[in-house]
């Protein structure tokens, strides 16, 4: 494929070789992480790198409870699919939905106590697996770096306004 730039022609600014390079092997890492810490967790927890996040989410918060679209938009996926993760969460008796006080239409996600011994048994697996896909991987310096590449990344990803059209506020 021919490439050309949006300076001579007005199209597309389309990636250089380096940049090409860069991007498929951030994919590819990604993807293979992703994929290790699910089957880490799916393992030692019985269920998926999602389920694990939402319920450290929960652990985190006042009173180990989060309005439900609060913990959709931490999490980044629709309120749909928080739904039916927590569905599943409630099924193991790891989480329960109460109404929310404050506004009749909305509910909370708590954290049970059987899910936060859960949480807990669970935890250093999961740093393990973490610490060894990652971190063991990179020299300080690099962790450095990475730790700021990501945050400039997500500061110009993360779109300002409450119209903004994202699956977490649907």
């Amino acid at each position: 494929m021919e490439y050309m730039t949006t300076a001579s022609t007005g199209g597309p600014r389309w990636l250089t070789d380096e940049e090409q390079r860069v991007w498929r092997a951030y994919l590819h890492a990604t993807t293979l992480l992703e994929d290790h810490l699910d089957r880490q967790l799916q393992r030692d927890a019985g269920m998926p790198h999602i389920y694990y996040g939402l319920l450290v989410q929960l652990a985190q918060a006042p009173r180990r409870q989060l309005r439900m679209t609060e913990l959709a938009r931490n999490a980044k996926i629709t309120r749909s699919r928080l739904s039916h993760a927590v569905a599943r969460l409630e099924k193991s008796g790891w989480v329960r939905r109460e109404d929310c006080p404050s506004d009749k239409r909305g509910q909370n996600a708590v954290l049970t106590q059987e899910g936060y011994e859960m949480l807990r048994r669970s935890a250093p697996g999961h740093v393990s697996a973490v610490r060894q896909a990652m971190f063991d991987r990179l020299t300080p310096e690099q962790v450095r770096t990475l730790g700021e590449i990501m945050q400039v990344m997500a500061a110009g990803l993360q779109p300002e306004g409450t119209d903004a059209d994202l699956p977490w506020l649907r």
